[in-house]
């Protein structure tokens, strides 16, 4: 099909048939560039979400780790665990004791303190429980409010 004054829109340049190609549609970079701005977008939302929840749980200054967990009785468990700080900081940690089918039995916030100088605190501390409890643990630790 040739083209004619009356299937070109006015304004537009007029080249001889079969010279330079196919013509371009028109909008044919638009889905293109809707999808690739949709992708940026997406990018920095999932790197905003990634910062907040690095900064809500993932402050290397304040990494616990469980020990052992012995003295387990039908009322209390103790929790050994050491406490990474600043240097001569305090962390408040959040304990847990769970049974065998993984139902919370205890729950408790313990504050640690460093000595000066000192970036980790070992500690233990006994947990009373509902119900016999299976395992101890450090859910998280953060800097005291």
């Amino acid at each position: 099909m040739t083209e004619t004054h009356a299937t070109i829109p006015s304004g537009a340049p007029v080249f001889p048939p079969g010279r330079y190609g196919h013509r371009r549609e028109p909008g044919g970079r638009r889905p293109k560039m809707i999808a690739a701005a949709a992708l940026v977008v997406l990018l920095a939302a999932l790197s905003l979400i990634a910062v907040r929840l690095y900064r809500q749980y993932g402050d290397p200054n304040y990494d616990a780790q469980v020990i052992t967990y012995t003295d387990i009785t039908d009322t209390q468990v103790r929790v050994d665990f050491r406490v990474t700080v600043p240097p001569g900081g305090s962390a408040v940690c959040l304990l847990r004791a769970r049974d065998r089918a993984g139902t919370e039995v205890a729950r408790e916030q313990v504050t640690v303190t460093a000595a000066p100088g000192e970036r980790h605190v070992t500690t233990q501390h006994r947990l009373a429980t509902t119900g016999r409890a299976f395992l101890g643990e450090v859910l998280r630790c953060r800097a005291p409010a």
